[in-house]
């Protein structure tokens, strides 16, 4: 069972990201999309974190929290969204569907790693 999932549609951002945790000796699972990390959140219940852009194809990473914490009903799952978008308008939807964090790409992995830690426990 993971720990973190990394739901991003560019493979280049996932295997960076997913690498980086990885070395740090970090569980980590990966997703193509929100549509397939909405799947990896129900078939995995140990997940702790979720790392997740916003613009994807089939479903966009604020789509999917709001279905992990709707339809899952997980309200305890810590979401980060890392991404390009910086609109106010898109933070403010993020934080209505309860993500702890907004990281604005480049992923700069030593910058997060304790926080990161923390959240998975």
């Amino acid at each position: 069972m993971a720990k973190i999932l990394i739901v991003d549609d560019s493979s280049t951002v996932r295997d960076e990201v997913a690498g980086f945790l990885r070395k740090a000796g970090l569980d980590v699972a990966t997703a193509i999309d929100g549509k397939d990390g909405l799947a990896k959140m129900k078939a995995d219940s140990g997940i702790k974190l979720v790392v997740s852009d916003v613009n994807m194809p089939n479903m966009d990473g604020l789509t999917m929290v709001e279905k992990i914490r709707g339809e899952l009903g997980n309200k305890t799952v810590n979401i980060i969204m890392l991404t390009t978008e910086n609109s106010p308008s898109m933070k403010e939807r993020g934080k209505a569907a309860g993500i702890k964090g907004w990281i604005v790409k480049p992923f700069k992995g030593e910058a997060v790693l304790e926080a990161f830690k923390k959240m998975i426990g």
